[in-house]
């Protein structure tokens, strides 16, 4: 049997050196001392077989905007068993003792981004929110069907973030579920470091804010640019690459600014943004749809109900619903059984019942389910939520509908 138990400051490099271990990697020095710091401000679990730490796992202090509220919501990362010790119920134990930990903590809900998408459904974790990767063709100009803003365009210093990009991004953060909190370190650390550790070929980070210097920013993009790979015959190079981390705009308009600033890059011919919203207005205002692309779509953030009460309880509702429903919950018991919801505008109540359910779902499906992300009717349709009372999918659909969908480009 391993033992559960804390890792120390001590053996934090322990910890990375297992995780590189597991995913095949050999990052330089630099980016090793950026996990350092980041793992040092992690809540850090490690599976010990006598000596030898043979899995880990963190989780970071964030919190998660949901509709009407922000709830605490441990980030899981570095999740890792050594090839040694898997299938021996190490990531189950470590699993187990995180959601023990995050429910006596009273934290409603846990979230991760998923290496392996067909692990975490088992321990309850469900595709709350999608991301798009959108391409655009900018060997010639952007066609758009509105007008960009006007107002002039200026770059920001990395160093100027803290003070004219994180207010404002953390502004924009509150107005769309499923966005976790970013704090000093992780902008410096995860969206400002010098070097990109997917690809060392793309350039450091740059920042481009649409207003006027003094005036509040209407939106912002941050970007890093590749050059044109020169080393082929003429035909086959590839032109350079604007790589869109994150675009944030107050108006379709201030939106067509930046897509239109980034698309017009001098020695580019590519734009790629790797994980958009679903709903994403460039979408519709792009005037071509052929220069304009979304190549994937996949599951972004995986989210758990830790205190299935508490999370439907504190967030707001679209639209009243009175349901029952029997819920399955293998990992946390507490949650399981049959409950009446009562929401609406003004609030809900989310109790025991004994009356016919309306709805059956495990834990997995109403967390897929709780930002208004994905749809209850698609769940009965896909032979996943049982729905005993005509209509039960649709009314909770409608309660737990958005205006934005849930989204996040954070991956952690």
């Amino acid at each position: 049997m391993v033992d559960i138990r804390e890792v120390p400051e001590a053996d934090i490099d322990r910890a990375q050196e297992l995780a590189y271990l597991v995913f095949h990697d050999r990052p330089e020095e630099e980016a090793r001392r950026r996990h350092h710091r980041l793992l040092s401000g992690c809540d850090r679990l490690g599976a010990y077989d006598g000596r030898a730490l043979v899995g880990f796992m963190a989780a970071h202090p964030f919190r998660l905007s949901v509709p009407g509220a922000d709830l605490d919501c441990p980030g899981l990362t570095f999740v890792s068993v050594a090839p040694t010790h898997r299938r021996r119920g190490v990531l189950t134990a470590l699993m187990e003792e995180r959601l023990r930990r995050a429910a006596a903590a009273g934290s409603p809900l846990a979230a991760l981004w998923a290496s392996e998408s067909a692990i975490y459904g088992r321990f309850g974790y469900g595709a709350a929110t999608q991301g798009v990767t959108v391409e655009i063709d900018s060997g010639r100009p952007l066609a758009l069907r509105i007008a960009p803003d006007p107002r002039p365009l200026r770059l920001i210093e990395p160093a100027d973030v803290p003070d004219v990009i994180a207010p404002y991004h953390e502004a924009a953060r509150r107005t769309r579920a499923g966005r976790p909190t970013r704090s000093p370190e992780r902008w410096e650390q995860e969206w400002l470091c010098e070097r990109d550790e997917e690809d060392e070929e793309l350039g450091p980070p740059r920042i481009i804010a649409l207003g006027r210097p003094g005036e509040p920013v209407a939106g912002y993009v941050l970007y890093r640019t590749k050059p044109e790979d020169d080393t082929g015959p003429l035909p086959a190079r590839a032109p350079g690459l604007v790589r869109v981390d994150e675009l944030e705009a107050d108006t379709p308009a201030v939106a067509a600014a930046l897509w239109d600033c980034v698309a017009s890059l001098d020695l580019t011919g590519t734009v790629r943004a790797r994980c958009r919203p679903a709903d994403d207005p460039l979408l519709h205002f792009a005037a071509d749809r052929d220069q304009v692309r979304a190549t994937a779509q996949f599951p972004a953030l995986w989210l758990r109900l830790v205190d299935v009460a508490a999370a439907l309880t504190a967030r707001t509702w679209a639209a009243p619903v009175e349901l029952v429903l029997q819920l399955a919950d293998v990992r946390l018991p507490a949650n399981a059984g049959r409950f009446r919801l009562k929401a609406g505008p003004g609030g809900a109540t989310y109790e025991p019942a004994r009356a016919t359910p309306d709805l059956t779902l495990d834990v997995r499906e109403l967390a897929a389910c709780y930002l208004g992300g994905t749809r209850a009717a698609e769940l009965v349709a896909a032979g996943l939520v049982t729905e005993h009372a005509p209509g039960a999918a649709a009314a909770l659909d409608a309660a737990l509908a958005t205006g934005p969908l849930p989204h996040t480009g954070d991956e952690f």
